[in-house]
């Protein structure tokens, strides 16, 4: 018997219909991703189920990791046989973790395996996955089209010429592949390589940066061009949300300081990014974007690591921040203008869930339903329990039914089955609140609630 049944999760009657009537049937709109548009554009085929399962895959790789496997076994010289043999050898021990489910769901989903991935079974999911990569529809559009996905949300640098974009754009692929403003790298004045960073985007728009508001005209020129090309959403990855304002004056020795490499002070780098982060709010209001701020991450506190395997390795965690005052500055500084654009926060720290959906409570309008959003439980979150805790306090404290739902923040083109695995948990959750009498049992309006958060809601906040 399979492991994973037709009810896999859906504990009551209500929540079975709800998922198989309703939330299985809708287009995925992954609107936050790091899938690489030119895999897309130039239809990626896969030799094995390593290179489209493993590589780039933090979460497999902490699991590995946890369960002593050598780094050569993970990002090492070691086959790709012999690193899958490794991960199935682990995935076992991983019993309440989400991967053990994810990874069930996509060998049932895309290769038809039915059975358990284990050190024994590896050799039968290999040969399997071997022969099904051959087909046409497993290249990366395939993948794509296999999953129902209507849309991508990639995610750009400011510098990028969006070439594979406009690619997509023209060659009638059916799924909307949209580039996403990320200008982290100009917001990081306090980082190593911040200087580069300015003469590469000074580069791009054709003009030396000597000045802070230089680099705020070029990012409003790049931003006006990825709207161009059809961006609909930026994201800004911070370690915390910074506030604080200073003079022009001050903002601009800053800007001096950090050019010539000197180390800047907390309130020094916290004031250029207030600025720079404001700047740029200012632009997505301006062009009816989506501003998406993801916070409370301490990324590379392994420091010997980051030295030998660099950034997104698998090494970053859950910080505690004092981002909430912080954040209501940001936000009150953008509305009293008039310049608040449609925002989705996304809290690294679970113990935010309650004051975020608090906040955003406070900034709605009638620009559109759920304008300001508490987005979909992130990263180490993005399991059963987290899910069900956003959900749970978006509820109590907001407005569950206008929530734009689920993403894969993946540079995987499996991860789709995540979306399952959200809208099995999304359903079971309805389906209990009915059948404790905390809510009527009107199918039809259920249904409608359900395919909102599943798809619809989305497609009407990006605009898609």
């Amino acid at each position: 018997m399979s492991f994973l049944t037709e009810n896999f999760l859906l504990q009551t009657e209500t929540a079975q219909m709800l998922y198989h009537t309703y939330a299985k049937k809708m287009p995925i709109h992954d609107y936050h991703c790091h899938i690489d548009p030119k895999d897309i554009y130039e239809d990626r085929r896969f030799a094995n189920i390593t290179q489209v399962w493993l590589g780039g895959d933090h979460y497999k790789w902490r699991i590995m990791r946890s369960n002593g496997v050598s780094e050569y076994y993970i990002t090492g010289a070691a086959t790709d046989r012999e690193k899958f043999q490794k991960f199935a050898e682990a995935l076992p021990r991983c019993i309440g973790n989400p991967m053990y489910h994810w990874c069930h769901l996509e060998l049932k989903n895309f290769f038809g395996y039915d059975g358990v991935l284990n050190g024994e079974t590896a050799q039968q999911v290999w040969e399997l996955a071997e022969k099904k990569l051959q087909e046409d529809s497993f290249s990366a559009r395939g993948l794509i089209r296999q999953s129902n996905v209507a849309m991508i949300g990639t995610t750009d640098d400011p510098c990028s010429d969006l070439f594979y974009h406009q690619l997509l754009a023209k060659d009638g692929f059916e799924t909307k592949v949209l580039p996403s403003f990320r200008p982290d790298p100009a917001l990081n004045a306090h980082k190593i390589g911040f200087a580069a960073y300015v003469e590469k985007l000074g580069n791009t728009v054709g003009k030396k940066l000597h000045s802070f508001q230089d680099v705020a005209d070029a990012l409003t020129s790049r931003i006006e061009y990825f709207d161009q090309n059809g961006c609909r959403a930026a994201d800004h990855g911070l370690d915390y949300v910074p506030f604080r304002t200073t003079s022009p004056a001050m903002l601009e020795g800053i800007f001096q300081k950090a050019l010539a490499g000197e180390k800047l002070s907390k309130e020094e780098a916290d004031s250029y990014q207030t600025s720079l982060l404001l700047h740029c709010g200012r632009q997505y209001a301006r062009l009816g974007w989506v501003m998406q701020l993801h916070f409370s991450c301490k990324r590379n506190p392994n420091s010997q690591k980051f030295a030998t395997l660099g950034p997104d390795s698998g090494f970053d965690c859950i910080a505690v921040t004092q981002s909430c005052d912080a954040l209501h500055s940001v936000m009150d500084a953008l509305e009293k203008e008039g310049n608040l654009p449609k925002t989705i926060l996304y809290s690294l720290n679970p113990a935010d869930d309650a004051w975020l959906d608090t906040l955003i409570g406070a900034y709605q309008s009638d620009e559109i339903p759920g304008k300001i959003q508490h987005g979909s439980a992130w990263w180490f979150n993005d399991n059963k329990t987290g899910m069900e805790n956003q959900m749970i306090s978006l509820a109590n404290l907001g407005t569950l039914g206008n929530f734009v739902g689920m993403l894969t923040d993946s540079r995987s083109l499996l991860s789709y089955a995540r979306h399952e695995y959200f809208r099995r948990i999304l359903c079971n959750l309805f389906g209990n609140w009915v059948e404790k009498g905390e809510y009527p049992r009107d199918i039809a309006y259920l249904g409608s609630l359900i395919e909102d958060i599943c798809g619809n809601n989305a497609k009407r906040y990006f605009e898609i």
